[in-house]
């Protein structure tokens, strides 16, 4: 499958694409193992299976990033910037030891959020688009929120550990979120290409949803913690 390029005319549609899974953003956010996160409560062997999941989907992703880096409609949005496979295999090597990828194992949830990968990313232009805005542009623009709650949380005394969520390269995350949003409005998809994508980020959200259920699913009853 390909999309269709047309003329490089800007249109609206990173923000109809906002606005058209906005709601499908806010219930992935609202979910227990994310509220856990954000609140600051989350353990280090939860976290370090939240990544583990996050590596499966990444070294797809990202595999799909360099098949479509020549690609005259995705490879803009490719970018080393955003890439995030090294930096989880240092995290994990940190929580779970030089063994790590004995130790971890894609969940079910997992297992299919990689099947779509695969199936859309690495020969649909706007398919490989939706997965990657909906993965990278979260994950930077949480980033910073995340990885402060995360340090009230583990307060590790070396400050290592958030590799994953620190974004060395990138000097502003708005200018990139907006460079990300030019390209979305210059790619010149058609209505029913733009609808299709859209669709596919919704899918995609609906996939994170299902593996965030998966691991809220197994932290342990939460014992509200003593502030001082």
């Amino acid at each position: 499958m390909s999309s269709p390029a047309q003329q490089p005319v800007r249109s609206d549609f990173a923000a109809r694409l906002r606005s058209g899974t906005r709601a499908d953003h806010d219930h992935v956010q609202s979910l227990p193992f994310l509220r856990t996160l954000l609140a600051g409560e989350l353990e280090a062997d939860a976290y370090a299976v939240m990544l583990g999941q996050h590596y499966f989907a990444y070294s797809v992703l990202e595999q799909a990033a360099d098949a479509m880096r020549s690609d005259v409609v995705a490879g803009p949005f490719v970018s080393e910037r955003l890439r995030r496979l090294p930096h989880l295999e240092t995290d994990l090597h940190y929580y779970l030891g030089p063994d790590w990828r004995e130790v971890i194992a894609p969940s079910a949830a997992t297992e299919r959020y990689c099947a779509r990968l695969r199936e859309v990313c690495f020969d649909w232009p706007g398919g490989f688009v939706a997965h990657h805005y909906t993965r990278c542009l979260a994950d930077l623009s949480g980033g910073k929120l995340i990885r402060s709650a995360m340090r009230r949380s583990l307060d590790p005394p070396d400050g290592k550990g958030f590799a994953f969520l620190t974004f060395d390269d990138v000097p502003s995350s708005a200018g990139v979120r907006n460079a990300y949003r030019l390209l979305l409005d210059t790619a010149g998809w058609d209505e029913r290409e733009q609808r299709r994508i859209i669709a596919e980020v919704r899918l995609a959200y609906h996939l994170n949803t299902e593996v965030f259920a998966d691991l809220g699913s197994r932290l342990p009853p939460r014992i509200p913690r003593p502030r001082g």
